[in-house]
């Protein structure tokens, strides 16, 4: 079977990719390596440095899905504080960029586009766990657009006959995380910081509470997206483990040292009901980050 992977020299689609190519599956990474790197990239992947926010790169956009059954839409420009201080930039990016690629999709007769969601469209909701049938309030520019790839998804299931199916990811860590910049995860700050000797930095009071969800369960769930007969009219499926832990909670788990630098705009809580993933993708989360964070995990 062959696939593209949008943002393939990333985070998570650098693991999507090591796990279709682990299966067998014949894998083109698409990217511009304005946030991957190179070194992510599996050595058995075709790759393709193209910018897809660019509408003059469609035609090539078309020719790399030829014969291709399933993109994995991964690529953006990800975290909220750097949304809200460029919004233009993270809507060409998120919104061009993904009408972009179910544009080439539909063209290109793909069977599925599996598109990477984010709870950030929730925004900071006064009730948990966060389920797929609750009015969507995002509260930077970053969820915003990504709830606007959502509803293109589904837009194109309803015009164009395209299968499409949207992961609202909760909070994921793991192997090969971002650790520094603007584009770091709190746990890959932590762990950079520890590293580095500095106290964690700490933001709000610390009780603000997050779904971590491990990289290899949202790979999991992806690998089940593509292949499930239960979605592909644009459903909205919740990512998460269905648990959660407090900023405080993770650093303590790293380091003693910390200190608070303020507050900033965000949830107070995330946590994702789960259920629907169970129901449409035969999918559970395995691993728990204190487990992953212990001396002893791999």
């Amino acid at each position: 079977m062959k696939y593209l992977v949008t943002g393939g020299a990333g985070f998570i689609g650098g693991h999507i990719v090591d796990k279709l190519i682990e299966q067998g599956g014949e894998v083109i990474v698409v990217d511009n390596l304005s946030t991957g790197m190179k070194s992510n990239i599996n050595p058995k992947a075709a790759f393709v440095n193209l910018d897809i926010s660019e509408r003059v790169n469609r035609g090539e956009l078309c020719t790399a899905m030829e014969n291709v059954d399933t993109v994995f839409h991964c690529a953006a420009l990800a975290r909220v504080q750097p949304s809200i201080q460029n919004p233009q930039k993270y809507h060409k990016a998120n919104v061009d960029g993904t009408l972009n690629i179910l544009l080439s999709a539909r063209d290109s007769k793909v069977r599925r586009v599996v598109y990477s969601a984010s709870s950030s469209a929730y925004g900071d909701q006064p009730i948990s766990p966060q389920v797929e049938t609750m009015p969507t309030a995002p509260i930077s520019p970053y969820g915003l657009q990504k709830l606007i790839g959502e509803q293109y998804c589904f837009v194109f299931s309803k015009c164009y006959g395209l299968e499409t199916v949207n992961l609202r990811y909760f909070n994921v860590y793991g192997e090969r995380q971002a650790v520094g910049g603007a584009y770091s995860t709190v746990i890959g700050t932590f762990l950079k910081q520890k590293h580095d000797g500095q106290k964690l930095t700490i933001t709000n009071d610390g009780e603000q509470r997050r779904d971590f969800t491990y990289v290899g369960d949202v790979v999991d769930a992806n690998i089940k997206a593509a292949t499930s007969e239960k979605v592909g009219d644009g459903e909205v499926i919740n990512i998460g483990r269905g648990s959660n832990y407090s900023v405080n909670e993770v650093a303590d788990l790293i380091s003693e040292e910390k200190e608070f630098i303020g507050d900033r705009l965000e949830p107070r809580e995330t946590l994702a009901d789960n259920t629907r993933a169970k129901e449409l993708l035969d999918w559970t989360p395995k691993v728990d980050l204190k487990d992953w964070l212990s001396p002893d995990s791999p």
